[in-house]
């Protein structure tokens, strides 16, 4: 067939779609600014190229906010709530490709896509309520750096809380160095907690068959009405909404090319990068479950949901004095990463909604004194017991904020109009829609019964 009568499907026009146009690009300081080898380059080079974002998103679902959920649902039911875990990253998974998906091929994250399709009235009320999850999420991270500090080194909770701030100038300085930095940071502390918690497994000694058969959904968690109600906990703790905004912003700090082979690389790599990632959260979130079946179920403890608990008891049950210092590590290592991820996406939220660009300083500043404010108050009045009272309240926040973020992506990436020939195929669309009514009812469950239980 001669070349002029080869027709290619198009993409969509720079502004198809949507109401109002993008006016500036995603974290515009790293914008494009790593480049990745052309379409027909090799594999491993192309995915050496786009490693990276996945790690940062993965940290998310691995903060300290879900510890005590996997906590709990160790030491009350054993392994059989391993099968939620794994159902909760097979949705995460599902999302992050979405999200990676919708910034790549549109150029805008979630939070720009939100305010060029609805009002301005809706935007702002998005923006709002993004900020509240941003802002109970970086408060669990807050919580479980201090709960860290002083279980290793005895400091008092209230300072603890302070010393957490000084991660904003650590954040500061390394981006202007380059995006890779971070993600650099990022993937070295994530090697930290994974080899922590694989030194946990070895000496917990877990019951391996019993692991395998929790990995199969059981019909007593739907009929247990405390195994669903922690069941629930765990899914509403697993998917992050503020991790939607941050994927579909930091894959734009690769230098693609603007054709469809190009994009179909990056959508294809990104994918990859988020998924394998989103496997080292669910062996962290997993070990974290099997660690309280091994030590605690099976030892006839039933109520060990507190982290500091889980940290006294673990070296004399497992007679292994290094389980509860590398248990206090992996929680720090984990509140450190998730406040790096956490400060970007309320930098992205606020340039995306807002358009409104502050000195980076300023917004981190800001948003960690947002979450440090209420923790240090709670600290310094009820110490131990009010911030893990807290950090269960910041979950609550976030499966409230949930809902808000995932019907936006799956409506625009559903869109042909915004997406053009990227947009989601029909059983993509039926899946997508189906986890989200599921995310949606059981977050609303969760809410309901903690509010009025």
């Amino acid at each position: 067939m001669p070349p002029s009568t080869i027709t290619e499907p198009k993409l969509p026009a720079p502004e198809a779609g949507w109401r109002h146009a993008r006016r500036a690009n995603s974290l515009s300081e790293v914008y494009a600014s790593i480049k990745v080898p052309a379409v027909d380059a090799s594999f491993w080079r192309k995915l050496k190229a786009f490693w990276g974002p996945g790690l940062m998103v993965a940290v998310g679902y691995m903060d300290p906010g879900n510890w005590a959920t996997d906590l709990a649902g160790g030491s009350r039911f054993g392994y059989t709530l391993l099968s939620v875990i794994l159902i909760s990253n097979l949705f995460a998974m599902l999302l992050q490709h979405l999200a990676a998906k919708l910034g790549i091929v549109t150029g805008r994250d979630l939070a720009q896509a939100c305010r060029d399709h609805y009002s301005r009235p809706v935007s702002l009320v998005l923006w709002f309520l993004c900020e509240i999850a941003i802002a109970a999420c970086d408060l669990a991270e807050v919580i479980g750096s201090a709960i860290a500090l002083n279980l290793l080194f005895g400091l008092p909770l209230p300072w603890g809380v302070v010393l957490t701030t000084l991660d904003v100038l650590v954040v500061l300085f390394f981006q202007s160095r380059g995006f890779r930095i971070i993600e650099s940071i990022v993937a070295g502390l994530t090697v930290v907690i994974f080899g922590c918690f694989l030194y946990e497994i070895i000496v917990s000694q877990p019951e391996w068959v019993a692991m395998a058969h929790g990995l199969v959904p059981q019909r007593q968690i739907v009929t247990n009405p405390g195994m669903l109600y922690i069941a629930i906990g765990i899914l509403g703790a697993t998917v992050m909404p503020h991790n939607l905004y941050l994927h579909s912003s930091i894959v734009q700090t690769r230098q693609i090319e603007q054709t469809e082979p190009g994009k179909r690389m990056a959508i294809k790599f990104a994918t990859i990068d988020s998924t394998v990632a989103l496997f080292l959260a669910f062996f962290v979130n997993a070990a974290i479950l099997v660690l309280a079946a091994a030590a605690f179920h099976n030892n006839g403890m039933f109520e060990v949901a507190k982290i500091q608990d889980a940290y006294k008891l673990l070296a004399p049950v497992l007679g292994a004095g290094a389980a509860s210092i590398l248990f206090a590590v992996a929680l720090l290592a984990s509140g450190q990463n998730s406040t790096l991820t956490g400060t970007l996406a309320g930098q992205i939220v606020m340039e995306g909604f807002l358009d409104l660009k502050l000195k980076p300083w300023a917004r981190r500043l800001l948003t960690r004194l947002v979450a440090v404010v209420p923790a240090l108050v709670v600290s310094i009045i009820y110490g131990e017991s009010g911030t893990e009272k807290l950090l269960v309240f910041s979950q609550v926040i976030l499966s409230m904020q949930l809902s808000f973020a995932v019907v936006p992506l799956v409506l625009f990436t559903s869109s042909r109009a915004k997406m053009g020939v990227f947009v989601n195929r029909p059983v993509v669309k039926v899946v997508a829609w189906s986890v989200s009514a599921i995310i949606i009812a059981l977050n609303v469950y969760l809410l309901w019964q903690t509010l009025v239980g």
